[in-house]
């Protein structure tokens, strides 16, 4: 073969060469481009249901003799505890079991208040609304929707909860088919919602597992994250009346880095609470249902938190010599 038809067999050969790889980086990029881009809808719902139940088993030994009976101490019937980045699972017990959730389900009341009304509407409390007298708010109060949310989510107000109910929709039965089409939306599969505040119910069910993912949804929202975050605050009326308002969730205030979020408590259900904490850059969830006493609840989800941190911590060090 002489030089000249060398070379042309050469260039040929090359330039088929960057024809395949050109149309091979090209089938990749319209293959990435054929992707589904989620929304940041559809990213916060997928966050808040990622749980990842096997990365610190498969990294960490078993609990030691002495977490173990830290363990074994408490009195919950069920708890769920992840951590939120990468939705690792910490520590459950009987996360599926149906029980009754308490004032737990005023989250999703808040929540559906959030994404459906206005804030600075005012909305007055009539007789048909009061449905307990351990309310604070009368017949004739007047308040804006936005302040009456934070004296339901801080002071588990239950006539609170069902004026909003019947301010976004015409009826409390229809305003727990809103709640049900929501909780169906979060793939919570075992929950069924039958009031706006929880009060004693048996078809008002729900179990840890469905209330961390209804709690995690709830907190990506920064106005609801910022409502369960605030231990105490002045509720003003609109006739320039005003009282204080102590958030039920002591955590706040005895917990370094709690960040929320609610409390329950009935006969029926026991005492409850959906808590969240960061520490150095690190968010724990927890859902904690039918503890032994209201005391219990804080003390427990306490020792809960403190294991998961230094769950994590520990999976993090053994990642890094990894």
């Amino acid at each position: 073969m002489n030089r000249i038809l060398f070379n042309r067999t050469v260039k040929r050969i090359i330039g088929w060469q960057a024809i395949a790889c050109l149309t091979v980086l090209l089938a990749s990029c319209s293959s990435q481009d054929n992707e589904k881009i989620l929304s940041p809808e559809e990213l916060r719902l997928e966050r808040a249901t990622r749980i990842d139940s096997v990365a610190i088993s498969s990294v960490l030994q078993p609990d030691s003799i002495a977490e173990q009976e830290l363990l074994n101490s408490i009195t919950a019937e069920a708890w769920i505890l992840v951590e939120d980045s990468m939705g690792l699972l910490l520590s459950e017990k009987n996360a599926d079991e149906r029980l009754f959730p308490a004032s737990l389900t005023k989250m999703m009341t808040c929540l559906l208040a959030l994404e459906h009304g206005n804030m600075a509407d005012t909305l007055e409390i009539t007789e048909d609304v009061f449905v307990t007298r351990d309310s604070r708010v009368r017949p004739g109060d007047r308040y804006e929707v936005g302040i009456l949310l934070n004296e339901m989510m801080l002071q588990s107000d239950n006539v609170a909860a069902v004026a909003l109910a019947k301010y976004l929709s015409p009826d409390t039965l229809s305003f727990t088919d809103m709640m049900n089409s929501k909780a169906a939306y979060l793939h919570m599969d075992s929950t069924h919602f039958a009031n706006p505040n929880g009060m004693p119910n048996d078809s008002n069910y729900s179990t840890a597992r469905d209330l961390l993912t209804l709690t995690r949804y709830c907190m990506y929202d920064s106005a609801f994250a910022q409502i369960v975050s605030t231990p105490f605050m002045d509720v003003p009326l609109i006739d320039k009346r005003h009282f204080p308002c102590t958030n039920t969730n002591l955590l706040l205030t005895d917990y370094e880095g709690c960040i929320g979020v609610k409390t329950g408590y009935t006969r029926q259900a026991g005492a409850c609470l959906a808590s969240a904490a960061t520490r150095n850059g690190v968010t724990l969830y927890l859902v904690m249902l039918k503890s032994k006493t209201r005391a219990s609840r804080f003390t427990e989800s306490a020792l809960l938190l403190d294991y998961g941190f230094r769950q994590v911590a520990a999976y993090r060090e053994q990642m890094a010599t990894e």
